[in-house]
Protein backbone atom coordinates (compact mmCIF):
# COMPACT_ATOMS: atom_id res chain seq x y z
CA UNK A 1 0.00 0.00 0.00
CA UNK A 2 1.54 3.51 -0.94
CA UNK A 3 2.21 5.89 1.34
CA UNK A 4 0.10 8.57 -0.84
CA UNK A 5 -3.44 5.90 -0.49
CA UNK A 6 -2.28 6.19 3.36
CA UNK A 7 -2.23 10.13 3.45
CA UNK A 8 -5.29 10.40 1.33
CA UNK A 9 -7.32 7.75 3.83
CA UNK A 10 -6.54 9.41 6.13
CA UNK A 11 -7.60 13.00 5.10
CA UNK A 12 -10.91 11.09 4.15
CA UNK A 13 -11.89 9.50 7.49
CA UNK A 14 -10.31 12.34 9.52
CA UNK A 15 -13.20 14.48 7.38
CA UNK A 16 -15.77 12.32 8.16
CA UNK A 17 -14.83 11.98 11.86
CA UNK A 18 -15.16 15.84 11.77
CA UNK A 19 -18.26 15.94 10.19
CA UNK A 20 -19.85 13.37 12.65
CA UNK A 21 -18.30 15.45 15.55
CA UNK A 22 -20.11 18.88 14.17
CA UNK A 23 -23.21 16.96 13.83
CA UNK A 24 -22.79 15.54 17.58
CA UNK A 25 -21.81 19.21 18.70
CA UNK A 26 -24.19 21.67 17.24
CA UNK A 27 -27.66 19.11 16.54
CA UNK A 28 -27.79 17.67 19.85
CA UNK A 29 -30.95 15.34 18.71
CA UNK A 30 -29.22 13.82 15.73
CA UNK A 31 -25.50 13.88 18.00
CA UNK A 32 -27.15 11.33 20.33
CA UNK A 33 -26.27 8.65 17.53
CA UNK A 34 -23.77 9.88 15.49
CA UNK A 35 -21.31 10.40 19.35
CA UNK A 36 -21.39 5.99 18.80
CA UNK A 37 -20.02 6.33 15.95
CA UNK A 38 -17.34 8.74 16.69
CA UNK A 39 -14.77 6.01 17.00
CA UNK A 40 -15.24 4.28 14.19
CA UNK A 41 -13.15 6.43 11.40
CA UNK A 42 -9.99 5.89 14.22
CA UNK A 43 -11.32 1.91 13.97
CA UNK A 44 -11.13 2.03 10.48
CA UNK A 45 -8.22 3.58 9.95
CA UNK A 46 -6.24 1.43 12.49
CA UNK A 47 -7.78 -1.78 11.20
CA UNK A 48 -6.31 -1.36 8.26
CA UNK A 49 -2.79 -0.07 8.79
CA UNK A 50 -1.42 -0.45 13.10
CA UNK A 51 -1.67 1.93 15.35
CA UNK A 52 1.58 4.16 14.47
CA UNK A 53 -0.22 6.07 11.50
CA UNK A 54 -3.22 6.42 13.77
CA UNK A 55 -1.27 8.66 15.73
CA UNK A 56 -0.82 11.39 12.84
CA UNK A 57 -4.62 10.60 12.09
CA UNK A 58 -5.45 11.60 15.87
CA UNK A 59 -3.28 14.67 15.69
CA UNK A 60 -4.56 15.96 12.42
CA UNK A 61 -8.33 15.22 14.12
CA UNK A 62 -7.94 17.14 17.11
CA UNK A 63 -6.52 20.50 15.51
CA UNK A 64 -9.35 20.46 13.08
CA UNK A 65 -11.56 19.98 16.07
CA UNK A 66 -10.19 23.12 17.68
CA UNK A 67 -10.54 24.81 14.62
CA UNK A 68 -14.33 24.07 13.24
CA UNK A 69 -15.62 22.85 16.35
CA UNK A 70 -15.17 24.10 19.70
CA UNK A 71 -12.22 24.19 22.16
CA UNK A 72 -14.21 21.94 24.54
CA UNK A 73 -14.28 19.33 21.71
CA UNK A 74 -10.85 18.36 21.87
CA UNK A 75 -11.60 15.87 25.22
CA UNK A 76 -14.11 14.44 23.03
CA UNK A 77 -11.57 13.79 20.49
CA UNK A 78 -8.65 12.44 22.87
CA UNK A 79 -11.51 10.31 24.14
CA UNK A 80 -12.61 8.81 20.95
CA UNK A 81 -9.52 8.85 19.48
CA UNK A 82 -7.83 6.36 22.29
CA UNK A 83 -10.80 4.23 22.51
CA UNK A 84 -10.97 3.73 18.65
CA UNK A 85 -7.22 3.45 17.82
CA UNK A 86 -7.29 0.40 21.05
CA UNK A 87 -10.39 -1.37 18.96
CA UNK A 88 -8.81 -0.89 16.02
CA UNK A 89 -5.02 -2.14 17.06
CA UNK A 90 -6.47 -5.51 18.07
CA UNK A 91 -8.71 -5.91 14.94
CA UNK A 92 -5.38 -5.52 13.30
CA UNK A 93 -3.67 -7.80 15.17
CA UNK A 94 -6.86 -10.59 14.64
CA UNK A 95 -7.50 -10.83 18.01
CA UNK A 96 -10.92 -12.37 19.58
CA UNK A 97 -14.07 -10.37 19.43
CA UNK A 98 -14.02 -10.36 23.54
CA UNK A 99 -10.08 -9.63 23.73
CA UNK A 100 -10.93 -6.82 21.54
CA UNK A 101 -13.98 -5.76 23.41
CA UNK A 102 -11.61 -5.49 26.28
CA UNK A 103 -8.81 -3.29 24.36
CA UNK A 104 -11.49 -1.00 23.47
CA UNK A 105 -12.75 -0.62 27.35
CA UNK A 106 -9.55 0.02 29.08
CA UNK A 107 -8.98 2.52 25.80
CA UNK A 108 -11.99 4.43 26.81
CA UNK A 109 -11.55 4.62 30.56
CA UNK A 110 -8.01 5.80 29.78
CA UNK A 111 -9.71 8.28 27.62
CA UNK A 112 -12.24 9.35 30.18
CA UNK A 113 -9.39 9.64 32.32
CA UNK A 114 -7.44 12.17 29.95
CA UNK A 115 -10.60 13.99 29.86
CA UNK A 116 -11.05 14.66 33.60
CA UNK A 117 -7.88 15.86 34.11
CA UNK A 118 -8.10 18.31 30.40
CA UNK A 119 -11.19 19.31 32.20
CA UNK A 120 -9.58 19.61 35.63
CA UNK A 121 -6.57 21.31 34.39
CA UNK A 122 -7.18 23.39 31.54
CA UNK A 123 -10.35 24.07 31.65
CA UNK A 124 -10.05 24.42 35.89
CA UNK A 125 -13.73 22.73 36.42
CA UNK A 126 -14.16 20.58 39.60
CA UNK A 127 -16.46 17.80 38.52
CA UNK A 128 -16.95 16.81 41.98
CA UNK A 129 -17.59 20.30 42.77
CA UNK A 130 -20.01 20.72 39.80
CA UNK A 131 -22.05 17.55 40.74
CA UNK A 132 -21.88 19.23 45.05
CA UNK A 133 -23.17 22.50 43.53
CA UNK A 134 -25.91 20.85 41.18
CA UNK A 135 -26.72 19.11 44.19
CA UNK A 136 -27.28 21.62 46.46
CA UNK A 137 -29.09 23.76 44.44
CA UNK A 138 -31.71 21.09 44.11
CA UNK A 139 -31.73 20.49 47.54
CA UNK A 140 -32.10 24.31 48.09
CA UNK A 141 -34.80 24.04 45.35
CA UNK A 142 -36.96 21.55 47.08
CA UNK A 143 -36.83 22.88 50.87
CA UNK A 144 -37.50 26.33 49.59
CA UNK A 145 -41.10 24.74 48.04
CA UNK A 146 -41.71 22.12 50.85
CA UNK A 147 -41.60 25.11 53.75
CA UNK A 148 -43.35 27.38 51.62
CA UNK A 149 -45.87 24.15 51.44
CA UNK A 150 -45.56 23.51 55.04
CA UNK A 151 -44.21 20.72 54.99
CA UNK A 152 -40.60 21.05 55.77
CA UNK A 153 -39.70 18.48 58.77
CA UNK A 154 -41.54 15.43 56.98
CA UNK A 155 -39.41 16.55 53.64
CA UNK A 156 -36.02 17.11 55.82
CA UNK A 157 -36.51 13.60 56.67
CA UNK A 158 -37.21 12.24 53.55
CA UNK A 159 -34.51 14.21 52.11
CA UNK A 160 -31.83 12.46 54.21
CA UNK A 161 -31.23 9.22 52.88
CA UNK A 162 -31.75 11.10 49.16
CA UNK A 163 -28.73 13.32 50.55
CA UNK A 164 -26.56 10.04 51.63
CA UNK A 165 -27.24 8.08 48.10
CA UNK A 166 -26.23 11.21 45.85
CA UNK A 167 -22.56 11.52 48.49
CA UNK A 168 -22.00 7.45 47.45
CA UNK A 169 -23.36 8.11 43.49
CA UNK A 170 -19.93 10.72 43.08
CA UNK A 171 -18.42 7.91 44.82
CA UNK A 172 -18.95 5.71 41.91
CA UNK A 173 -18.06 7.79 39.53
CA UNK A 174 -14.83 5.57 38.70
CA UNK A 175 -16.93 2.75 38.37
CA UNK A 176 -19.34 4.63 36.39
CA UNK A 177 -16.68 5.11 33.93
CA UNK A 178 -15.90 1.83 33.54
CA UNK A 179 -19.74 0.86 32.73
CA UNK A 180 -19.80 3.63 30.11
CA UNK A 181 -16.62 2.57 28.43
CA UNK A 182 -17.68 -1.19 28.12
CA UNK A 183 -20.80 0.44 27.09
CA UNK A 184 -18.79 2.30 24.00
CA UNK A 185 -16.66 -0.17 23.31
CA UNK A 186 -19.05 -2.59 22.56
CA UNK A 187 -21.48 -0.42 20.52
CA UNK A 188 -18.05 1.44 19.05
CA UNK A 189 -16.87 -2.50 18.04
CA UNK A 190 -20.04 -3.68 16.77
CA UNK A 191 -21.01 -1.01 14.64
CA UNK A 192 -17.11 -1.15 13.17
CA UNK A 193 -18.03 -4.82 12.64
CA UNK A 194 -20.59 -4.10 10.42
CA UNK A 195 -19.05 -1.36 8.00
CA UNK A 196 -15.40 -3.36 7.72
CA UNK A 197 -17.42 -6.51 6.88
CA UNK A 198 -19.44 -4.65 4.10
CA UNK A 199 -16.57 -2.79 2.86
CA UNK A 200 -13.23 -4.58 3.10
CA UNK A 201 -15.12 -7.87 2.45
CA UNK A 202 -13.71 -9.17 6.64
CA UNK A 203 -15.46 -11.61 8.21
CA UNK A 204 -16.41 -9.92 11.95
CA UNK A 205 -18.67 -10.80 14.68
CA UNK A 206 -19.38 -11.39 17.91
CA UNK A 207 -19.31 -15.27 18.96
CA UNK A 208 -22.99 -15.95 20.36
CA UNK A 209 -23.16 -14.42 23.84
CA UNK A 210 -23.77 -17.85 25.20
CA UNK A 211 -20.27 -18.65 25.28
CA UNK A 212 -19.46 -15.58 27.21
CA UNK A 213 -16.86 -16.42 29.97
CA UNK A 214 -15.30 -14.15 32.40
CA UNK A 215 -12.32 -14.94 34.16
CA UNK A 216 -13.01 -17.48 37.32
CA UNK A 217 -10.66 -15.43 39.41
CA UNK A 218 -13.54 -12.17 39.21
CA UNK A 219 -15.27 -14.16 42.04
CA UNK A 220 -12.47 -13.47 44.59
CA UNK A 221 -11.92 -9.84 43.51
CA UNK A 222 -15.37 -9.65 44.28
CA UNK A 223 -15.86 -11.99 47.34
CA UNK A 224 -12.44 -9.57 48.60
CA UNK A 225 -13.84 -6.53 47.74
CA UNK A 226 -17.03 -7.61 49.46
CA UNK A 227 -15.89 -8.59 52.75
CA UNK A 228 -13.26 -5.46 52.91
CA UNK A 229 -16.73 -3.48 52.42
CA UNK A 230 -17.82 -4.29 56.07
CA UNK A 231 -14.85 -3.33 57.32
CA UNK A 232 -13.77 -0.47 55.71
CA UNK A 233 -16.10 2.63 57.17
CA UNK A 234 -14.70 5.73 56.70
CA UNK A 235 -16.31 7.05 53.52
CA UNK A 236 -14.18 9.71 53.14
CA UNK A 237 -11.33 7.39 52.83
CA UNK A 238 -9.39 6.15 49.11
CA UNK A 239 -9.80 2.91 50.15
CA UNK A 240 -13.45 3.00 50.52
CA UNK A 241 -13.94 4.56 47.29
CA UNK A 242 -11.90 1.68 45.73
CA UNK A 243 -13.48 -1.14 47.59
CA UNK A 244 -16.93 0.36 46.50
CA UNK A 245 -15.90 0.90 43.07
CA UNK A 246 -14.82 -2.93 42.62
CA UNK A 247 -17.93 -4.00 43.85
CA UNK A 248 -19.79 -1.97 41.81
CA UNK A 249 -18.27 -2.77 38.74
CA UNK A 250 -17.96 -6.53 39.67
CA UNK A 251 -21.37 -7.01 40.51
CA UNK A 252 -22.32 -5.71 37.13
CA UNK A 253 -19.56 -8.08 35.56
CA UNK A 254 -21.02 -11.16 37.32
CA UNK A 255 -24.74 -10.09 36.15
CA UNK A 256 -23.96 -10.21 32.68
CA UNK A 257 -21.85 -13.77 33.05
CA UNK A 258 -25.49 -14.78 34.84
CA UNK A 259 -27.23 -13.55 31.54
CA UNK A 260 -25.13 -15.02 29.52
CA UNK A 261 -25.52 -18.71 30.89
CA UNK A 262 -29.63 -17.69 31.30
CA UNK A 263 -29.33 -17.41 27.16
CA UNK A 264 -27.04 -20.55 26.86
CA UNK A 265 -30.01 -22.82 28.85
CA UNK A 266 -32.55 -21.66 26.50
CA UNK A 267 -30.59 -22.45 23.65
CA UNK A 268 -29.23 -25.81 24.81
CA UNK A 269 -32.85 -26.39 25.93
CA UNK A 270 -34.54 -24.99 23.06
CA UNK A 271 -36.71 -22.80 24.58
CA UNK A 272 -38.45 -19.51 22.74
CA UNK A 273 -35.82 -17.19 22.12
CA UNK A 274 -38.24 -14.35 23.51
CA UNK A 275 -37.99 -16.33 27.22
CA UNK A 276 -34.74 -14.80 28.13
CA UNK A 277 -35.03 -11.43 26.55
CA UNK A 278 -38.43 -11.41 28.82
CA UNK A 279 -36.47 -12.63 31.79
CA UNK A 280 -34.07 -9.72 31.08
CA UNK A 281 -36.63 -6.99 31.22
CA UNK A 282 -38.29 -8.30 34.23
CA UNK A 283 -34.98 -8.00 35.70
CA UNK A 284 -34.46 -4.42 35.47
CA UNK A 285 -38.27 -3.65 36.54
CA UNK A 286 -37.78 -5.55 39.66
CA UNK A 287 -34.22 -4.78 40.12
CA UNK A 288 -34.40 -6.06 43.55
CA UNK A 289 -34.34 -9.75 43.76
CA UNK A 290 -34.07 -10.31 40.71
CA UNK A 291 -30.26 -8.38 40.55
CA UNK A 292 -29.10 -10.37 43.82
CA UNK A 293 -30.26 -14.22 41.61
CA UNK A 294 -28.84 -13.21 38.17
CA UNK A 295 -25.45 -12.35 40.18
CA UNK A 296 -25.53 -15.82 42.21
CA UNK A 297 -26.57 -17.45 38.90
CA UNK A 298 -22.73 -15.84 37.55
CA UNK A 299 -20.92 -16.75 39.95
CA UNK A 300 -22.17 -20.24 39.97
CA UNK A 301 -21.74 -20.51 36.24
CA UNK A 302 -18.54 -19.23 36.67
CA UNK A 303 -17.00 -21.03 39.88
CA UNK A 304 -18.80 -25.19 38.63
CA UNK A 305 -18.09 -24.19 35.10
CA UNK A 306 -21.74 -24.64 34.64
CA UNK A 307 -22.47 -24.39 30.96
CA UNK A 308 -19.01 -26.82 30.56
CA UNK A 309 -20.89 -29.09 33.05
CA UNK A 310 -23.98 -28.96 30.83
CA UNK A 311 -22.98 -29.18 27.10
CA UNK A 312 -20.48 -31.79 28.36
CA UNK A 313 -23.48 -33.94 29.87
CA UNK A 314 -25.45 -33.43 26.48
CA UNK A 315 -22.77 -35.31 24.66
Amino acid sequence: MSKSNKITEAALLTSAYIILLLISVYIPLIGTFTFFALPIPFIMYTAKYNWQPALMMFIAAGLLSFIFATLFSLPMTLLMAIGGIMIGTAIYEKKSAYETWARGAVGFVVGLIGVFLIIQFLFNINIYDEIDTVFAEMMNIMQTTSDQLGMGDELNEQLEPIAEQMDLLKDLIPASMAIISILMAFVAQWLSYKILNRIDRRSLYFPSFTSFNLPVSLIWLYFIALLLSFFVTDTESGIYIVVMNVVTLSMLLLMIQGFSFIFFYAEHKKLSKAIPIVIVIVTFLIPGIFFLLIRILGIIDLGYSLKKRIANKRT
